[in-house]
């Protein structure tokens, strides 16, 4: 997790640089700063912080994996990494429902949002229990 803490903490560093130069920027440009900009840069620069929070808390809990160690052998990562879903709809559902969600925010319309939530909710629900009902139902 050494890789992933450290790929979020500089991302997070540029971000905060960023949102310095821009305000320092645009104040300097305008007379005034930019508050949608220089607020946005801030809450990627909390995200990716955060990430690189959570990660760098990980990476200290487990052992290093191989691609955390530099005397590691390319034979030490192979083997199983976990079952990936072969043909899942679901995460197409997730999107359309994701995308008429948005839609409906962009337009402010109370009734698509809603619309939306539900539709978001059952293609989770389907995709969690996928395996646990149905035709692929596994024992």
């Amino acid at each position: 997790m050494k890789v992933e803490y450290r790929i979020f903490g500089g991302l997070a560093a540029f971000l905060l640089v960023a949102a310095i130069v821009y305000g320092w920027w645009t104040q300097g440009d305008t007379g005034q700063i930019e508050w949608i900009g220089t607020v946005a840069l801030l809450l990627s620069f909390g995200l990716c912080g955060m990430c690189a929070f959570y990660f760098w808390v990980v990476s200290r809990r487990i052992e290093p994996r191989p691609e955390d160690r530099p005397d590691a052998e390319i034979a030490e990562g192979a083997g199983e990494i976990g079952f990936f879903s072969p043909g899942s709809y679901f995460p197409a559902g997730i999107a359309a429902a994701c995308a008429l969600t948005g839609v409906g925010i962009s337009f402010w319309q109370w009734w698509l949002i809603a619309a939306g939530g539900i539709a978001i909710v059952f293609a989770v629900a389907g995709l969690v229990f996928e395996y646990q009902t149905g035709t692929r139902r596994t024992d």
